[in-house]
């Protein structure tokens, strides 16, 4: 079964609030014939959108090709929020790779969110970032760390965006008892990613980026070029660049093996009153909470909640999402009750065993960026921007990710799912203790 049409109608995006609200961006057609360039871009998300604008900005010349439609995957599902540092913790990432390399990823995730705020005031794109994001503590027990966290922050990174939040303040700013602390962070932020996608989309565009949508890769092959086939013709190119994460299916096994395609749900609400807004996130803020199957949510500009939560690790989502998502709604603001949902969807995303990204070398002329584990509206943003570089011949900012060790799912691509369900059980009742 193919997870670009499990869940989906072929060239049609799903019924969700952001592609009901998304200024609409014309169709690009189908790649017919054969085309050259000197990089094929694969995938028309975040990373794929950002690496193809990069490149046409250094003077390559540069198709990209999307099996659906440009936005149509994880980057314009989400949850829209733009967190600052990585995947994993700072302090976790120095036990694993060393205080140096630490700060390096550090200084890549505040250059990732810089980048999206750059980009996203563009004339192109007009997608608003509002500032703030909250970390909410589930667990009373949480709070020494988020407090020893922030001081780590302000104290060894310099960074002082960062507060923490007592009980006390943190339900004067969520209006909800399943919180006891957490931290907010004021230089990260959220925005409507499927008209980020849009506006990336639209600048590539007009930086001569020549784009095909609904023209999946079938195969790629190697010689003195790399030949890219689809259904209805093929590119010749020299270099080329995989951004095709939780939809990658086998067209680069070894990349597989290290990232998984999950599923993740969200639901809009109808709107609600900007007084009753107030009282469940005030200053609109994003949120997000320390359950290992996190909670995110927050408010869009017309007022609706916007509520993500719930995973699965099969092909096909629920065939009631709405009620998926209302039972974790429920938990976090009872207040609200049964409240009507007027969109509910379900997005597929690829994790990693360390949920930090997997970048690789496949070969002279193949490179692939991918794994952002829910946190990709920065990083796969800047991700795109890396590979531009990789292939002008700067390498340091991408073997900084590269040289992150990468594990394989155990079970490989048959019986990974299984595994990672039971997994995701004792991780599900761990939350619940």
């Amino acid at each position: 079964m193919d997870l670009l049409t499990a869940n989906d109608r072929a060239g049609e995006y799903p019924k969700s609030y952001y592609a009901a609200t998304a200024k609409p961006l014309e169709r690009f057609p189908p790649l017919q014939g054969q085309v050259t360039c000197d990089v094929c871009v694969v995938g028309g998300g975040f990373m794929g959108l950002s690496s193809a604008l990069h490149l046409a900005r250094r003077g390559y010349d540069v198709v990209l090709l999307d099996a659906q439609r440009v936005g149509f995957g994880a980057s314009g599902r989400n949850g829209g929020q733009v967190g600052q540092g990585q995947r994993v913790e700072q302090d976790e990432l120095e036990q694993m790779l060393g205080v140096e390399h630490a700060h390096s990823l550090w200084r890549l995730a505040n250059q990732s969110v810089d980048l999206v705020k750059e980009l996203a005031a563009s004339d192109h794109v007009q997608a608003d970032f509002h500032p703030g994001i909250i970390h909410a503590d589930h667990r009373q027990r949480y709070g020494h760390h988020s407090r020893a966290y922030v001081e780590k922050l302000n104290a060894d990174y310099g960074y002082d965006q960062i507060r923490y939040l007592d009980q006390e303040e943190m339900r004067h700013l969520v209006g909800s008892p399943a919180y006891f602390s957490g931290t907010l962070d004021m230089g990260a932020g959220h925005i409507h990613p499927l008209a980020f996608a849009f506006g990336l989309a639209r600048l590539a565009r007009a930086a001569g980026v020549r784009i095909y949508e609904e023209s999946k890769v079938s195969h790629i092959t190697e010689d003195t070029q790399v030949k890219l086939r689809t259904e209805t013709g093929q590119v010749l190119a020299s270099q080329v660049v995989l951004g095709c994460n939780g939809y990658l299916g086998d067209l680069a096994p070894r990349v597989a093996t290290k990232v998984m395609p999950i599923n993740n749900y969200v639901v809009a609400t109808k709107p609600i009153a900007p007084k009753l807004q107030e009282k469940l996130i005030r200053n609109n803020y994003a949120v997000a909470d320390s359950k290992f199957v996190v909670n995110y949510f927050r408010f869009s500009d017309d007022h609706r909640l916007l509520f993500g939560g719930t995973e699965s690790y099969g092909y096909q989502f629920p065939t009631d999402i709405a009620k998926a998502v209302r039972r974790p709604l429920r938990e976090i603001f009872p207040q609200i009750g049964d409240i009507e949902i007027d969109y509910a969807w379900g997005g597929t995303l690829g994790i990693t065993m360390n949920r930090m990204p997997h970048f690789e070398r496949l070969s002279g002329k193949v490179m692939s960026l991918s794994g952002f584990s829910g946190h990709g509206v920065a990083m796969a943003t800047l991700a795109g921007q890396i590979a531009a570089e990789m292939v002008a011949g700067q390498a340091e900012r991408f073997d900084a990710f590269a040289r992150i060790p990468s594990q394989n799912f155990p079970g490989g691509p048959r019986f990974r799912s299984p595994l990672l369900v039971l997994a995701m059980l004792w991780y599900s009742l761990r939350d619940r203790l």
